[in-house]
């Protein structure tokens, strides 16, 4: 297969099975950490309304999410990857970056998880799957 096209489809495919667990987990979330009572998590209006209510266990799992969904992302990217492997796992892990900002500006959080969040769930997942993924021969 074409380098090129092999490198394509790298990327396509960590995003689409980084964002499959990212989403997969979010989904699950709510039945292990229930949400607080009174929170409407069925439009995003309830969501934003309702934010004010999540105590700091309620986003264990969205941080799981983005960082699993990054890490899972980066390192099949990183192994479908002809060559420059690095630079393709940190590629996904600048693309949910990108995502992870977007969402900060339309569904706020506390600041102490934007931080948590966008510094330790994006590009050092994606840096420690493209090591752990170059280093394997």
């Amino acid at each position: 297969m074409n380098t090129i096209v092999k490198n394509i489809l790298a990327v396509a495919a960590g995003l689409i099975s980084g964002s499959l667990i990212n989403m997969g987990i979010i989904m699950v979330s709510g039945s292990i950490i229930p949400p607080p009572a009174g929170a409407d998590l069925t439009t995003s209006e309830g969501l934003k309304a309702s934010m004010h209510l999540f105590g700091p266990e309620n986003f264990i799992f969205p941080f799981l999410a983005h960082a699993l969904g990054t890490f899972a992302g980066a390192a099949l990217a990183a192994l479908i990857a002809t060559s420059h492997k690095m630079k393709f796992a940190l590629a996904i892990g600048v693309i949910f970056l990108l995502g992870g900002i977007y969402m900060v500006f339309i569904l706020p959080s506390p600041l102490w998880f934007t931080f948590v969040d966008l510094l330790g769930a994006y590009i050092p997942m994606a840096f420690f799957a493209g090591k752990l993924i170059s280093t394997k021969k």
